[in-house]
């Protein structure tokens, strides 16, 4: 698999543009990326805005870009930490050098894609996360709503002081759909309680992260629902020390902070990404937003509880998602 760094791609966006950037691969010794002419080859690329050892949100976009390399013999590469600034070259750019599918990690990318595609019409672009889709560009977003209403719905049943807030770096569809899942959870257990956010401005700013969350703990906040990237420890160990509870996001946070960790919402983005890489293969992608939900247990799911959480809350809380699933609890 290929890798392209931010600083390498940055010394390139002077090029003529029409262009393709000669970025050169920044492999370590177990990093390849295949070289072939063959039309017919997958050629995968990913976009992200983070980088991917964040144990979160961009760490299971590459692990859905290793499936599909793996399953399906794909030509792949990624870039990583790309900025607001960056995402309309960075797209370009793989479009240009011939992948034919190409993914950004994050709704942020949503304005860049639309910019780009037009000008590439042979290619296909997903935005996971986003909120658009066109002729050859699609979006793929875990159903945010239905979980931040299940961790409402945890949240309602531990706080003691009625406050709880919900952290994340950006306003966009998914958050924000979240954000309103969560604070519909939760006045559906209690509707006295009150639900504060704070947007910090940026996925993996540690220092942020543990800034909003201390402001937050000094309002009354006890439960905390935070979706950041590698900026999410800080989230989880601040509460842990503070001594209030906190809910993981997207993969399985628990042992980040055992003590003050609830449970995780748990996006296997990296199955839903390989998902639609096989419909890329068939033929079969269409420019339309897939949404994958609780009806889908393998990609959305509630991680492991931790240990103070009573047992009556987590019936609660499996009650709650299968009646989602079911449709006799309707979210919209």
């Amino acid at each position: 698999m290929g890798k392209y760094n931010r600083r390498q791609f940055l010394g390139y966006t002077g090029a003529v543009l029409g262009t393709s950037l000669l970025l050169k691969a920044c492999g370590d010794s177990k990093s390849t990326e295949k070289s072939t002419t063959d039309a017919t080859t997958l050629k995968v690329a990913m976009v992200l805005p983070g980088i991917i050892t964040d144990k979160a949100w961009n760490q299971a976009g590459y692990s859905g870009l290793e499936v599909i390399r793996e399953k399906q013999d794909a030509d792949t590469t990624y870039v990583e930490r790309v900025g607001q600034a960056e995402q309309v070259e960075a797209l370009s750019d793989f479009a240009r050098r011939g992948y034919n599918l190409i993914y950004a990690h994050g709704g942020q990318f949503d304005a860049a894609i639309e910019q780009v595609a037009a000008d590439f019409p042979e290619t296909f672009f997903v935005g996971v996360n986003g909120a658009i889709a066109g002729e050859n560009y699609a979006s793929l977003r875990i159903n945010s709503l239905q979980a931040g209403y299940v961790c409402g719905v945890i949240g309602a049943l531990v706080t003691k002081s009625k406050q709880m807030a919900y952290i994340s770096a950006q306003k966009f569809e998914s958050t924000q759909q979240e954000l309103k899942g969560f604070e519909m959870g939760a006045k559906s257990i209690n509707p006295d309680i009150k639900v504060r956010s704070t947007f910090t401005g940026d996925w993996n700013d540690a220092a942020k992260a543990k800034e909003a969350t201390l402001a937050l703990i000094s309002t009354g906040v006890d439960v905390i629902y935070q979706w950041l990237d590698n900026a999410s420890p800080a989230v989880l160990q601040t509460a842990s020390e503070k001594g209030v509870y906190a809910i993981g996001n997207t993969t399985d946070q628990l042992k980040l902070a055992p003590d003050a960790v609830l449970t995780s919402a748990v996006k296997r983005i990296d199955l839903a990404v390989a998902y639609l890489a096989q419909l890329q293969a068939k033929g079969e992608l269409k420019g339309e937003v897939y949404t994958i939900g609780f009806d889908q247990p393998e990609i959305l799911y509630l991680g492991e509880f931790g240990d103070k959480i009573p047992a009556e809350v987590k019936e609660k809380a499996m009650e709650i998602k299968q009646a989602i699933v079911e449709q006799t609890i309707k979210l919209t």
